[in-house]
């Protein structure tokens, strides 16, 4: 196959899979998810991110959404929101001390609430540092919101919610991934600040 070819695979496989979210389950689950989030924030609350590689880079990128904005023509208080990817201090000691399994439950630990929202984000659904966090949330009380691809992997058991890419291709998954990301920070801005 030549690189053109590649080039128009990549674009129509990314194009099928997000074309496959036009269901109305995915849609009503969209809908589910604004609605937990937005409670959370009313309740002053707020989100927590948490990913590996791709996944944190899109942690880091949904909680910058929400604190700062998604949409310069749209002017809004922040929302509050923490990516629990960005502190090498804490990941560094955390992966030292407790090790690497633990480095995004030991944060949960110390910053999640019951009125909070944990969303994890695993394109496998099975990283054992995503479900010890996910443990950990389930043990303060703190809901879960789960991102992840294929089957779900054993997210599917352990989050109050759960959006599984139509793909098991993990680039696919992360592009899908952020549009949902990017829908629900839309759709909570319009709910608080419309």
């Amino acid at each position: 196959m030549n690189v053109k070819d590649k080039i128009k695979e990549n674009i129509q496989q990314s194009a099928n899979t997000k074309m496959a979210l036009l269901t109305e389950e995915i849609i009503e689950q969209i809908v589910s998810m604004a609605e937990m989030m937005t409670d959370s924030i009313r309740k002053g609350g707020k989100i927590l991110f948490c990913g590996n590689g791709g996944s944190a880079a899109d942690s880091q990128h949904l909680a910058a959404e929400l604190v700062v904005r998604l949409r310069s023509s749209f002017e809004r208080p922040p929302i509050p929101a923490i990516a629990l990817t960005v502190d090498t201090s804490i990941l560094t000691a955390g992966g030292n001390d407790y090790g690497f399994d633990y480095v995004f439950s030991r944060q949960v630990e110390a910053l999640a609430r019951p009125e909070d929202i944990l969303i994890a984000i695993s394109t496998s659904g099975n990283s054992k540092n995503i479900m010890f966090a996910i443990d950990a949330a389930k043990t303060i009380g703190t809901k879960v919101i789960g991102f992840s691809g294929g089957n779900g992997g054993k997210m599917v058991k352990s989050c109050d919610a759960l959006f599984i890419a139509p793909s098991n291709v993990t680039a696919r998954i992360q592009e899908v991934h952020i549009l949902i990301g990017h829908i629900l920070c839309e759709i909570i801005e319009e709910k608080l600040y419309s």
